[in-house]
């Protein structure tokens, strides 16, 4: 009988699309659901970023492209990234695009640890589910860092060091962070540095894919920290800052690396679509006016949201500092409502009061004495987020009696 591999039967996914699919289910029956499950911003691409790609495609930019990406947008983007780090000095060949940023994270494990071998990789946890599923997948080790509620969801920089042994080769950080919109301050990032220093067999992934949704300050980069440039994997893209999530384009930059992710470009996707990197250089060197109107109205939901929130029986909610997801502590709602844990609660919530959320274990094992969480998405609009958080409200209410 024929069989998939073990790696294959390894394979994560991400929860946010499998309960989609149960969510668009649901409306297909007729039901009226509100959804915070997918992290991808509710607008438009900008018009003249649509233009742009439009202008592609009568131009006949139909065609493979070097595996790197063209000229002008690793042109561009090497401006772009360096400009939002403080001045780093990141040349257009040490750029490389892909098809979305999520295929860094397999070609940058892939090209820092070896299959077999015991290589380990520390991540965030609750984390990116892809993180854990690649790390895995690709033969090595996965060992989570703990994010802990009481220091905003941010992880102890002393907890990561005792994490580190001669087997560790790569560190993934996000910051602003999914799921839970927590930041890494510089503070936090000079002390990971340090760290650092004893261990020059660590590479780090910086997965700073919201780095333009940071409202706690200026982003700050640990390919900022004196020493950390080289070993630092920066990754950004498209799909956060100017909505263009379904246009698949993100880029990677290393000084060191980027040839070796060009090849692993060369033997997965060829090259992003031209189309897309054409309108991608249109979004970078164009006109910034809707990413920062966009950001502003996330910024505007936070706070709507967060109100709305603590204002919910059974609920406290951490101030986000970054991207579009709220992180709300949802233990003594399960306990009122008689609902075991955080993945009833979801369920429960989407069936009986027509609100998709995921839960905690969608991004991970639970940090141990940390709770029950869910996330919202509140790239949503203010009247969903109103009529949704009120529902939720009103269904913790109603059912707070059945609890002997």
């Amino acid at each position: 009988m024929t069989k998939i591999s073990k790696r294959a039967e390894s394979l994560g996914t991400e929860n946010a699309f499998v309960v989609l699919a149960e969510v668009t289910a649901l409306a297909r029956q007729g039901k009226d659901i509100i959804s915070f499950c997918i992290g991808q911003p509710d607008f438009p691409a900008p018009l003249h970023v649509q233009e742009a790609g439009i202008r592609a495609i009568r131009e006949g930019k139909h065609g493979y492209t070097p595996s790197a990406g063209i000229d002008p947008l690793r042109e561009a983007a090497a401006k772009y990234m360096a400009g939002m780090r403080g001045g780093l000095p990141i040349r257009p060949e040490d750029v490389v695009v892909g098809a979305g940023a999520k295929p860094f994270i397999a070609y940058d494990i892939l090209s820092t640890t070896d299959h077999g071998a015991g290589d380990e990789v520390i991540y965030p946890n609750p984390g990116f589910p892809i993180y854990e599923s690649q790390i895995v997948a690709c033969g090595a080790k996965p060992v989570p860092v703990q994010l802990r509620e009481a220091r905003d969801f941010a992880f102890d920089p002393a907890e990561l060091e005792k994490l580190i042994t001669p087997k560790t080769k790569l560190l993934i950080l996000n910051y602003p962070h999914n799921p839970t919109g927590g930041l890494l301050s510089k503070k936090d990032l000079q002390a990971i540095a340090a760290i650092l220093q004893k261990h020059p067999q660590v590479w780090v992934y910086a997965d700073e894919i919201y780095s333009r949704l940071c409202y706690s300050g200026e982003f700050f980069s640990i390919a900022q920290v004196p020493g950390m440039y080289e070993r630092t994997i920066i990754s950004d893209g498209a799909s956060k800052t100017w909505a263009m999530t379904g246009w698949r384009i993100g880029f990677a930059s290393n000084p060191v690396l980027a040839p070796v992710l060009t090849r692993w470009i060369t033997n997965t996707d060829s090259c992003a679509s031209q189309i897309s990197q054409w309108a991608a250089v249109e979004a970078i060197n164009g006109p910034q006016d809707a990413a920062e109107l966009m950001k502003k109205s996330f910024f505007d939901r936070r706070n709507l949201i967060l109100e709305l929130l603590n204002k919910t029986p059974g609920v406290t909610c951490r101030t986000p500092g970054g991207a579009f997801y709220a992180w709300p502590n949802v233990t003594e709602a399960c306990r009122m409502i008689g609902a075991a844990d955080s993945e009833e609660f979801r369920k429960r919530l989407l069936h009986e009061a027509g609100v998709a959320v995921l839960a905690d274990i969608h991004f991970g094992a639970r940090v141990p004495g940390e709770g029950q969480h869910v996330r919202f998405s509140y790239a949503a609009s203010n009247e969903a987020i109103e009529k949704g958080v009120a529902r939720m409200a009103d269904f913790i209410r109603r059912n707070t009696r059945k609890v002997a």
